[in-house]
């Protein structure tokens, strides 16, 4: 087949193009030809097919007011990528496109290429985030609460609740974006939409979608796998024995979504270096971390200096036990994370399939998670990690302070749990062979 894969950046950004490449590879494994539909960005991987890519937009860097006014102009429609997928088209002729992150930069007009009318080409989608159903992208409100307002499809929800970035005018432009799409019926062009997990498959049939989406859970890709394999470290309590301190992790962006300083606090209550705030979480505490546990923070974000503050304020024993080890990226990353004891994944916001839980694992290393989006699905209660409900700082503290109790047999039970999660379920090529036949079940469909 030939296979049109569509993504506004042609960079290796973050999770959707470590996808969107890996997609490619496992494709082209397959003897499939790939072509590519993307921006031009100074950081692009070279390709033959660069020559068709938009011009690039910044809606978020250092440009002037009035460059800000002429790019949001082509925020909801392009003419331009409209153009330029043309001609891509006339010359790949496609049997399938896939579409991965699209909105702002390319744009939905890509669908209105003439070429697409006089001749039926099936068009995939991954949904990477929840913009089909949110303007904010997100499902979270301008309070920061979790939100499903929009499900019923008025999407000026977002201008009222002030949802894009604490800003009305942003708010009010990704709503108008957000209706245009629907009343121009953007997305009823759209074949099939693949969901990276049950979860966002629920809310995307709750949403309007039903009997488009299809649930397939993100993968790894072979390196990530290999690069898993060589950080897993099955001696950690050997290493606590002589000396190592123990530590739990979480690496990813300082946000207040991601619920970091949830994960301090907890961190402090259980290590006994902060007060509680009411006597009902004294009643059910059951004594403190010992004090060779430490929390190691990887990354970088807006919550970086709330969270020093935070650290601070607790005293000199919580700045030498919480190391904040700023942004860190391959074999030092996955080292740091094959070594911790456990990763967290604090979420406050209903994240779909992290790949930092999926690489956690293939490091052999449990997960604590938040009871929310997708998460659940990678923490298997007591056999891949644990589990604890979402903002709760006293239940994530109760949560740490089990993990101690976990003995080294229990524990490489875990570890084997976790690498079987990831064989079984997250391989690339299984997944670029369930992708292919659902491609063409949709050529059939169309013929």
């Amino acid at each position: 087949m030939r296979i049109l894969l569509v993504n506004k950046y042609f960079y290796r950004k973050g999770g959707a193009e470590t996808y969107f490449f890996a997609l490619a590879e496992g494709l082209r494994a397959l003897g499939h030809e790939v072509a590519f539909f993307s921006m031009q960005h100074p950081n692009n991987e070279s390709s033959y097919w660069s020559k068709y890519f938009v011009s690039e937009k910044d809606y978020v860097g250092d440009i002037s007011a009035f460059k800000k006014v002429q790019e949001a102009s082509t925020l909801i429609y392009s003419f331009e990528a409209r153009r330029k997928f043309e001609a891509l088209l006339e010359e790949f002729k496609p049997d399938v496109i896939h579409m991965n992150n699209v909105h702002r930069q390319l744009t939905l007009s890509i669908l209105d290429a003439p070429y697409l009318k006089k001749h039926h080409v099936p068009v995939v989608y991954t949904a990477h985030d929840y913009i089909l159903l949110c303007p904010a992208y997100t499902m979270v409100n301008g309070r920061g609460e979790v939100c499903d307002a929009c499900l019923d499809r008025r999407f000026m929800h977002a201008t009222k609740n002030v949802c894009v970035k604490g800003s009305r005018a942003k708010s009010l432009l990704a709503s108008v974006e957000a209706e245009f799409l629907k009343y121009h019926h953007s997305y009823d062009k759209i074949d099939a939409i693949i969901a990276p997990s049950e979860f966002m498959k629920s809310k995307l049939d709750e949403g309007g979608y039903a009997g488009r989406t299809i649930a397939m859970q993100n993968f790894l890709t072979d390196s990530q796998m290999a690069m898993g394999a060589r950080v897993a470290n099955t001696h950690k309590f050997d290493d606590a024995q002589a000396g190592v301190r123990p530590y739990v992790l979480f690496f990813g962006r300082l946000s207040q979504e991601k619920g970091i300083l949830t994960l301090v606090k907890a961190f402090l209550q259980a290590a006994g270096l902060e007060r509680y705030a009411d006597s009902d979480a004294a009643a059910g505490h059951k004594g403190f971390l010992p004090d060779t546990w430490d929390l190691h923070i990887v990354g970088d974000g807006p919550k970086r200096e709330a969270i020093e503050q935070l650290i601070a304020s607790a005293g000199p024993e919580a700045v030498s036990r919480i190391r904040l080890l700023g942004y860190r990226t391959g074999e030092d990353l996955q080292r740091e994370v094959g070594n911790a004891r456990f990763s967290v994944l604090s979420s406050e916001w209903r994240e779909n399939m992290p790949y930092s839980g999926l690489e956690s694992l293939a490091a052999q290393t449990p997960i604590i998670g938040a009871r929310i989006g997708g998460i659940p699905e990678l923490v298997e209660e007591g056999r891949t990690g644990f589990t604890f409900e979402s903002g709760n700082a006293a239940d994530l503290r109760d949560v740490l302070m089990r993990t101690v109790d976990v003995r080294q047999g229990e524990y490489q039970r875990m570890q084997h749990a976790c690498l079987e999660y990831v064989r079984q379920r997250c391989m690339q090529m299984d997944y670029v062979k369930q992708l292919d036949m659902q491609y063409a079940d949709l050529i059939k469909d169309g013929e």
